[in-house]
């Protein structure tokens, strides 16, 4: 085998995070020769390098303006105007009412980006935890069927 896999060999079989028992007594050099051979076959199979992942990227992360503030604001101004018409004042009661509806709505708004922000993020893991798993199996498969035991 060489060196580079070896190396590929070495991390795979750690990383898999399985349990390979030589049920029909093969040697350690010939376990070794299967799973290499194993792992190329899963590689082929799934498509997927487990040493080289494709890189997934997340949604760009949004961190401008999301118009919750306007909507806030002209919330605001509209109840500050019918409060600011009760104590004689409609046009003072609308400027303060729309500082703070705008200022809710822009709070409200970065929650929203930090949810979704945090949604892509996770999504991004599901996949690669996808692409990691199905390797797995291919690779399971085919060690299986040279014989061995895994669990």
């Amino acid at each position: 085998m060489p060196d580079t896999a070896k190396m590929a060999y070495n991390q795979i079989s750690q990383g898999l995070d399985l349990f390979i028992y030589p049920s029909k007594g093969q040697s350690k050099s010939q376990q070794k020769k299967d799973e290499f051979e194993c792992y190329n076959w899963a590689k082929d199979q799934s498509g997927i390098d487990p040493l080289n992942l494709p890189k997934i990227e997340a949604a760009p992360v949004q961190s401008g303006p999301t118009g919750r503030a306007i909507g806030g604001a002209a919330r605001g101004a509209a109840a500050g105007a019918a409060i600011g018409a009760i104590t004689g004042d409609a046009g003072e009661g609308a400027a303060v009412g729309a500082v703070v509806g705008g200022l809710a709505g822009r709070r409200a708004g970065r929650a929203q980006q930090a949810q979704a922000n945090q949604s892509a993020q996770a999504d991004v893991a599901a996949q690669e935890q996808k692409m990691k798993d199905d390797f797995k199996k291919a690779f399971s498969v085919c060690i299986e069927g040279k014989g061995y035991t895994i669990k």
